[in-house]
């Protein structure tokens, strides 16, 4: 059996976060009636006609500004030509030899994917087959709903750069982040604001031709993505393997059995017989609109990471946060004693896990001042971790303030060293036996012995000695 290495592009169709469709003024949301957020010009009307939405163009610009894409002085919407009934016009306005951004770059993990190009088109409707599986071929009949029609779409499509399924996941990751930065949009894979599509070969290692390839659709999350590009590498190899021919073609993946299916032969550009929009014009940004939008372009979660890291959070925990979408919360919550790393293992830890698990807001529930005050109660040693989660609990959606909850209910540590310190002299006079096992022990017999005295001495105080000063007092007078 031949070693084959995958070849892997992605395109990308992102809606963008306007407040109306690309060229006509029906609202751009999701969840409307069916067909109720349609005009003439989106239902393809005759005599209806189309206006740019200049909002789309900004959010173009930026793109450029955060994934280095050079800008054309003059980019022209093409009629893709097609039928299908969630297409009115019987053609898709989009844009071909003229995209409004090419060759830009993201970088992953240390290494850079090339972005061919990035251009505006409009979306088509949405087909509903009713009866079967909700698939036309078990459909009794169909129905249409035109509220997504005319939606301004960006597609932004990689050159073949991309080599494994992880690799694929961490693009889609990253770009979603910077897309979502920026506010090109809302990326809602759930709610189909943000799709990918993947084309995928494989070839013999080594090789420099590619091999032909394959276009998956339907994968509705990057689990779905990293499983139907696995599946179809493994596909590919197996065919390749038995002597037979991989054909173009578009591919279907199913979630329930995890493979893919053949939907259709894959279409070339001339089929879709591509010819400039008569009813727009070309559009050309100028020198002053790129400079407004580099102006006001925010940090990109590259650029958060780094901040984070610099700041002493560890890496991994400051790509959690980032792709949680914490880092002004993070570091608003360092406020006095505690360090940014600090507080990011609570982030991290108890607060994300609340979030994912009620949808919430943390600056609703837990505003990040208040969340930097507990944290410092135990930097400061007023007290343990395990006492701090729960406060945590008691003041998570609520008004209270971690300080007041220590003070009212009695929970700082005892701190006083001279207090503790008799504690310890007390113990150690009432446990000889212990004492010199401990003097005499390896590091195994004391770690044993350790748990006992602090655990004489947290029963002595109540449980609020200060844990760490007790271990320091104790080798102090045992070591």
């Amino acid at each position: 059996m031949s070693v084959y290495e995958a070849v892997i592009g992605l395109e990308l169709h992102v809606e963008l976060a306007t407040a109306t469709k690309l060229f006509c003024s029906c609202p751009n949301e999701f969840g409307a009636e069916p067909n109720t957020n349609v005009c003439p010009v989106c239902l393809g009307l005759p005599g209806s006609l189309p206006v740019l939405n200049a909002r789309a163009v900004e959010l173009a610009l930026r793109l450029a500004e955060a994934l280095d894409f050079d800008v054309p002085d003059r980019s022209i919407f093409a009629r893709k030509n097609y039928f299908y009934p969630d297409m009115p016009k019987d053609f898709q306005i989009s844009q071909y030899e003229s995209p409004i951004l090419s060759d830009g770059r993201l970088e992953v993990d240390g290494a850079t994917v090339g972005i061919e190009r990035a251009h505006l088109e409009e979306d088509t409707g949405k087909t509903v087959h009713m009866g079967g599986g909700g698939r036309i071929h078990d459909a009794e009949h169909s129905l249409v709903d035109y509220n997504r029609a005319g939606v301004p779409l960006m597609e932004i499509v990689s050159r073949p750069d991309i080599r494994s399924a992880e690799q694929a996941r961490a693009y889609v990751t990253e770009l979603r982040g910077v897309l979502k930065a920026i506010g090109l949009s809302d990326v809602k894979m759930e709610e189909g604001s943000m799709r990918v599509d993947a084309n995928v070969s494989v070839r013999e290692a080594g090789a420099a031709e590619f091999g032909t390839k394959v276009e998956i659709k339907n994968m509705n999350s990057l689990r779905s993505l990293g499983r139907a590009i696995e599946h179809e590498i493994e596909r590919q190899s197996a065919m390749l393997d038995a002597g037979e021919r991989i054909i173009q073609e578009t591919r279907h993946w199913n979630e329930d059995d995890g493979t893919t299916h053949g939907m259709r032969t894959k279409e070339g550009s001339s089929d879709y017989r591509y010819f400039p929009e008569p009813d727009l014009t070309p559009v050309a940004p100028t020198d002053e609109q790129r400079a407004a939008v580099r102006g006001a372009l925010p940090e990109l979660p590259a650029q958060q990471r780094s901040r984070l890291v610099a700041l002493g959070v560890p890496e991994a925990a400051a790509r959690t946060i980032v792709e949680a979408e914490l880092t002004t919360y993070t570091t608003s919550a360092t406020v006095s004693t505690a360090t940014t790393a600090d507080v990011a293992n609570w982030v991290q830890g108890e607060v994300l896990a609340r979030v994912n698990a009620e949808d919430a807001d943390p600056e609703e529930k837990l505003p990040a001042a208040r969340l930097g005050e507990l944290v410092d109660l135990v930097a400061e040693g007023t007290i343990s971790r395990a006492q701090a989660k729960e406060v945590f609990d008691q003041v998570w959606g609520t008004s209270k303030v971690p300080r007041e909850v220590v003070k009212d209910q009695g929970l700082a540590q005892v701190s006083d060293e001279g207090e503790l310190a008799k504690v310890i002299d007390d113990i150690i006079t009432a446990n000889p036996k212990e004492s010199d096992a401990y003097r005499a022990g390896d590091d195994k017999a004391r770690g044993k012995l350790q748990g006992f005295f602090i655990g004489q001495a947290m029963k002595a105080t109540g449980g609020k000695a200060n844990g760490q000063l007790l271990k320091k007092l104790l080798d102090d007078r045992l070591g």
